[in-house]
């Protein structure tokens, strides 16, 4: 149902209607981050801070790229998960070394490093970010320029984010995963090398994390070091825990409905997080699960009515 309604969007949006389709991209843009992050959180028990870091990187590849002239998807694309899963290996080496509140403030230390990083990159942009002449091409030809075109894309990027998500959790690495989630000394005892399947899975999630950084680079045309801030790590752990961790398609519902109340409440206030924070506090006290919790709620209590 959620991708039926992401595809019927085009279908019935109005001619010409851009920003329903661009609100609609941003959606499945960090849906492809969450659901990477949810790979972590949900299935690893790895709460990562700085995931941001692997979204930004992607961006970045895109617009540094771009300022050098390189402005095609089959150099681009590689580039950006290339750059995203190499920080992720290089930092996961040590963050892994570490458990609970320290591998979440090491990962946050690790996600302010790229920032601050960023943010000194005088020849592009600094603080004020990097604009980004055109989206990129796909093989010299600009398929991504038109608006609808670059939208099927997002959809088949989180589709295929998906799907190969879903394979992997339920696959024998996946199932080792969770069994390490559950008791990382009895599979250790068992002879898997717990540190190494969990090495595995967060260079993976950071390649996804980089694929949504190079669709949100194009999508935009514009990157800002804001990608990789601690508060954008926050918002990515928000939208899983909202959708219910442990669930890849919550993930996906988490940052749409997030999206969505961002979208109406700063139309209303510009603290609109004053008003989302308590609302998002219910959810967790009251919603075990997170949205998807409350659905199978409200469906047996249906059921039994």
């Amino acid at each position: 149902m959620i991708f039926l309604g992401f595809a019927a969007l085009p279908l019935v949006a109005p001619a010409g209607e851009r920003y329903l389709l661009d609100l609609a991209a941003r959606m499945m843009i960090f849906s492809v981050a969450a659901v990477s992050l949810d790979l972590l959180v949900g299935y690893g028990a790895l709460v990562s801070f700085g995931h941001a870091a692997f979204v930004g990187l992607g961006a970045y590849a895109v617009g540094i790229l771009a300022a050098h002239g390189v402005n095609d998807a089959v150099v681009a694309l590689p580039a950006a998960l290339a750059v995203a899963m190499l920080f992720a290996y290089a930092t996961g080496i040590v963050c892994l070394k570490t458990q609970g509140v320290y591998f979440i403030m090491i990962t946050l230390a690790f996600g302010q490093m790229a920032y601050f990083t960023a943010t000194s990159l005088a020849p592009y942009g600094g603080d004020n970010g990097l604009t980004i002449a055109s989206r990129s091409l796909v093989a010299g030809y600009a398929i991504l320029g038109a608006d609808r075109a670059f939208y099927w894309v997002v959809l088949g990027c989180l589709l295929a984010t998906y799907l190969s998500s879903r394979a992997l959790v339920a696959s024998r690495f996946g199932r080792v995963l969770r069994g390490a989630r559950e008791n990382p000394t009895r599979m250790a005892a068992l002879g898997f090398d717990v540190g190494r399947f969990r090495l595995v899975i967060y260079v993976i999630a950071g390649g996804l994390a980089g694929l949504s950084g190079f669709l949100l680079a194009n999508l935009t045309e514009f990157v800002s070091p804001a990608y990789m801030s601690w508060q954008r790590s926050g918002d990515l752990i928000i939208m899983v825990i909202l959708g219910g961790a442990g669930s890849l398609h919550g993930a996906i519902i988490g940052s749409v409905a997030y999206l969505l109340a961002e979208e109406w409440l700063s139309g209303l206030t510009e603290n609109w997080k004053a008003i989302f924070g308590p609302l998002l506090v219910l959810v967790v006290l009251f919603a075990r699960g997170g949205l998807i919790g409350l659905g199978t709620q409200v469906a047996r209590g249906l059921r039994r009515g």
